[in-house]
Order: C-alpha cells, then structure tokens, then sequence
C-alpha cells in the first residue's frame, strides 16, 4: 500500500503544466516568444473576457518559426523571464 503512495506521489510531482500557443516572435539563439489566448468571466457582470499571455520560452533546436502552433511545458527558470520549453510543434506556419 505505502509502494502504491509513493509512486503516485511521484507522477503528480512530475506532471507539468501544458499550454498550446502561436509564436509571435523568435528573439535570439535557442529563444521564442509564444502567445495563448484564455477567456476568463467577469466575477462581477459575467461577462466573458478575453486575454492573452505571452511567455518567454526555451527552444533548444531552433525548431519553431513565427506563426507555428506549438505546445510547451513548464520548467525550472532559466534566465529572469524564462521558464517555459518547448515541447513539440503541433503545426507549422504556410
């Protein structure tokens, strides 16, 4: 039973969070700039709102370009905005 814990334990610690964003820009060596769009209520009129992040990602094989749908996951920080890598390209840009 305390084997059966601790290896739950041990996968929830290492899922990590996902998001699905489009790169807007691809600034230096190794380094993207991706941009996901969430709609969050209004927790006064309930109204539905619009918002967008942008989050400074590592991109270790200079894989994505500009306007590519791609997926990254969070990870320990790497510089002082940086804490986001790249996981795969979900789909290139025409």
């Amino acid at each position: 039973m305390t084997e059966q814990l601790k290896v739950d334990d041990k996968t929830r610690r290492n899922q990590r969070e996902l998001r699905v964003g489009t790169v807007v820009a691809k600034s230096g060596d190794k380094s993207i700039r991706v941009q996901y769009d969430y709609i969050v209520r209004h927790p006064k009129y309930g109204k539905y709102l619009r918002r967008r992040t942008t989050l400074c990602t590592h991109d270790g094989q200079n894989q994505a370009g500009v306007g590519d749908l791609v997926e990254v996951m969070s990870c320990r920080r790497m510089s002082k905005t940086k804490c986001w890598v790249l996981k795969r390209v979900v789909r290139t840009a025409k």
